[in-house]
This record gives structure tokens, C-alpha cells and sequence, in this order.
């Protein structure tokens, strides 16, 4: 999908924004009126929503710039910075929840007006379920790690808000308000796995990690069309992705006698067939004759002296 294809993504992180700010509002309300921990760790999620989704249209803006003198390959790598920048905001929001919720296990309150804090919080994650669900088939369609990251984070949000307003249903049936707190905890435990999840896979996107096995099957599907034995062959198969992009580069291998126009005719083909095979892939082919010992030593990252 080309980088003009994708300019219109940008909708979906201020689509973002919209809902952080609604469940912002509605899940500060819902903490006000009732005093709950579990309730203020669920709208302190949302902050970092709001603060997620700001970052994620600055990444977005930056990665949809077409490839410059300074940035020939693109900018698309700006899509880990946000989110790995988004994972760590997660983890100081858990922590957050934490210093909060302790003092309330050795000093429980009683929750207030439970019934109405129940209700504004449910319709809060409704709001979240639904951008989720939209932004998470955005992701898939644009192929974009960033808003995928803002899709899993929503969801993960609507699974805690679950567990929070069943969580103060059960505190206000049974009476227990230690539950309150000890809810609290959970939800920061679950919110600084999603954080670990997002900035781990950031940093190996920026180590430009190879393909999944699955991508490269399809590319290796691709050359086993074109092998020949005894005529064509090809290794050096390397791959890596940058975001939505992938890049990949590899050896072909042809009879010493063939022209050169014959072997570029051939690596067009190859080229293209992973183009389509694989969409956003940027394919490298290098020609190198059978008659060549030379061609059979060049096979790493850095040729022998």
C-alpha cells in the first residue's frame, strides 16, 4: 500500500483522542461519585489513552512522509517510537495505580452510590469496545503497529473495565472493601504486561527483526516458482520490517552465460511476483553467475575478505 494510500490513517488516532477524552470524563465522573479505587485505576488507564493517542498521531504524521535525500527508505520506523513510547506511559500509570491502591488494602472505605458509578463506567467501555473493534480493523487493514497498539490497548482497557465494575458489584453485595484496592492491584498487574508487550515488540522492530515465518514462507513460495535445478537458483534470503513496510533481499543465482538482459528480465519478474504476493514488500535482487566460485561463498551478512 503506498505512503499516499495511507495519509488518511491519521483519523483513526484523533478517532482515538475522541474516545479518551469521552471515557476520561465519564470514568472520572464514575470515581467521583463513588470513591473507588478500582474505578480511579480504570479513568487513570484512559489518561494514558489520551496521552497514547496524542503520540500516535505525531508517529502516524511522520511515518506517512514520503522518502527523502536524508530518509530514503521512509520514515515508517517513527511507528515503534510511539509505540514503545505508549508502552512505557502503561507502566507509569500501573505504577501509579499502585501507590494508590496500597494504603486503601490496610485503610478500606466504603464505596458510595455504586448503581449510578456502575452505569457511567459501562457506558465508558462501550465506548471503548467499539473504537477498539475499529481501530483494530484499521490496523489490519493499513498494517500499522501503532494503531494496533492503541486497538489492543482499548481492548485490554474494556477487559479491565469489566473486571473493575464486577469487582464493585460484588465489594457493594458482600461488603468486603478490601476487594476495592485488591482490584486496583490487578488491574496495574495487567496493564504493565500490555506495556511490556508494546515495548518489547517496539524495540525489536527497531532491530530490525526478520519477517514472521509465515511472511517468509510466502517470498520463499515465490523463488521455489522460479528454481530451476541446475539453472537457476537463489539463497541470502534476508528480511526485516520497518512498521507497516517490509524489505527484503536476496541472491539469484543464474547460468554465467546468460545476458544481462535475460537475468534483469528474470529478477523484474521475481520482484514482482513478491510485490504482489506480499503487499508493501520492497524486494532486493542481486545477480550472480554459476561460474563465479565466489557466488557460492556470498552467502553472509559480510562477504569474506
Amino acid at each position: 500500500m503506498p505512503v499516499s494510500s495511507r495519509a488518511s490513517i491519521t483519523r483513526f488516532a484523533w478517532l482515538a483522542i475522541a474516545a479518551a477524552c469521552v471515557t476520561i470524563s465519564l470514568k472520572a465522573g464514575a470515581w467521583l461519585v463513588t470513591g473507588s479505587v478500582g474505578l480511579l485505576s480504570d479513568a487513570l488507564e484512559s489518561v494514558v489513552n489520551l496521552a497514547a493517542a496524542f503520540i500516535a498521531l505525531i508517529a502516524l504524521t511522520v511515518a506517512n512522509r514520503e522518502p527523502d535525500e536524508d530518509h530514503a527508505y521512509g520514515h515508517n520506523k517513527a511507528e515503534y517510537f510511539s509505540s514503545g513510547i505508549e508502552g512505557a506511559l502503561i507502566v507509569i500509570a500501573a505504577l501509579s495505580i499502585v501507590v494508590t491502591s496500597v494504603p486503601r488494602l490496610f485503610d478500606p472505605q466504603e464505596i458510595d452510590q455504586v448503581g449510578l458509578g456502575v452505569a457511567i463506567s459501562i457506558v465508558a467501555t462501550l465506548v471503548n469496545l467499539v473504537v477498539g473493534r475499529a481501530l483494530l480493523a484499521a490496523s489490519r487493514t493499513y498494517n500499522s503497529i501503532t494503531i494496533e497498539a492503541d486497538a489492543r490497548h482499548l481492548i485490554a482497557d474494556v477487559v479491565t473495565s469489566v473486571g473493575v465494575i464486577v469487582g464493585i458489584i460484588v465489594v457493594a453485595i458482600s461488603g468486603w472493601e478490601r476487594l476495592d484496592p485488591i482490584i486496583g492491584l490487578l488491574v496495574a498487574v495487567n496493564i504493565i504486561w500490555t506495556g511490556y508487550t508494546l515495548m518489547r515488540r517496539s524495540v525489536l522492530g527497531l532491530l530490525d527483526t526478520a519477517l514472521p515465518k509465515d511472511e517468509v514462507d510466502i517470498i520463499e513460495h515465490v523463488l521455489d516458482r522460479y528454481r530451476q535445478p541446475g539453472i537457476i537458483d537463489m539463497h541470502a534470503l534476508r528480511t526485516r520490517r520497518a512498521a507497516s513496510r517490509r524489505f527484503a533481499s536476496v541472491h539469484i543465482i543464474v547460468p554465467g552465460d546468460w545476458s544481462i538482459e535475460r537475468s534483469h528480465a528474470l529478477s523484474e519478474d521475481i520482484e514482482r511476483d513478491i510485490r504482489l504476493s506480499l503487499p508493501l514488500t520492497t524486494m532486493f535482487t542481486h545477480l550472480e553467475p554459476d561460474t563465479d566460485p565466489a557466488t557460492w561463498e556470498d552467502t553472509g551478512l559480510d562477504r569474506p575478505a
